[in-house]
């Protein structure tokens, strides 16, 4: 074979390559676990996702949606307040999420959620976030962990007046064995395929995290419940 020739190969190869990459990524882009099995579906808003068109979200087939209040660094969400009325315009189920932080005091915390979240007896069950931050770097003892996450559920619930769901991801949770030592409902992670790193069973599962939708920016945190 002339050099030539095998460089020609090289290309074509590398271009089927490219060609198979390129439907993967756009299958990955607009997939949703089916409805037939996961009839209850929706999303994970924030102020990272833009201005957000919820009309043509709830078209597109989110029942509900999750909204940021405030993320691990203490920051209440700006767009919390349009997404919330966004939300109810719509038609759709709403809760509000906060992202935990190992390096800030549960009770700061909990203060950003209760001075961004209205009281709403109409409101879904109130979600906080577990996972690992770059710009946190503590890791404390999984008792310590244990108290100050008791801690921040309870004033969380107290202003909600509903039990907290613990989002909690993979690497948080083999860390610290969340759900043997909080009872309380999990949602876990896992694009594409159900999670199983949990002991106990979920509630609520992230199916992908990269799904493109109409009616908001760049990709979203697509969720499902456990029918």
């Amino acid at each position: 074979m002339t050099l030539g020739g095998l460089l020609f190969r090289i290309g074509a190869g590398l271009a089927v390559v490219a060609a198979l990459a390129l439907a993967l990524w756009l299958y990955a882009r607009g997939w949703a676990p089916s409805r037939d099995q996961y009839p209850v579906q929706g999303v994970t808003i924030s102020s990272d996702n833009g201005s957000v068109e919820w009309g043509t979200l709830a078209a597109q087939g989110a029942d509900l949606a999750y909204l940021r209040a405030a993320d691990a660094s203490g920051r209440r969400d700006p767009a919390f307040a349009a997404n919330l009325r966004g939300a109810r315009a719509a038609g759709m189920r709403y809760g509000a999420l906060i992202e935990f932080s190992l390096c800030r005091q549960p009770s700061d915390q909990a203060t950003s959620f209760m001075t961004t979240v209205p009281r709403d007896n109409a409101a879904l069950p109130p979600v906080i976030r577990l996972s690992f931050t770059p710009g946190c770097k503590a890791r404390p003892g999984r008792d310590q962990l244990l108290s100050d996450l008791n801690t921040l559920i309870n004033l969380v619930e107290s202003h909600a007046g509903k039990p907290a769901l613990l989002n909690v991801s993979e690497d948080f949770d083999k860390a610290y064995d969340i759900g043997s030592g909080i009872n309380r409902t999990l949602w876990l992670d896992g694009n594409f395929f159900p999670p199983d790193y949990a002991t106990k069973p979920w509630v609520m599962w992230t199916a992908s995290d990269m799904r493109h939708i109409d009616g908001v920016d760049g990709p979203v945190r697509w969720n499902v419940v456990a029918p």
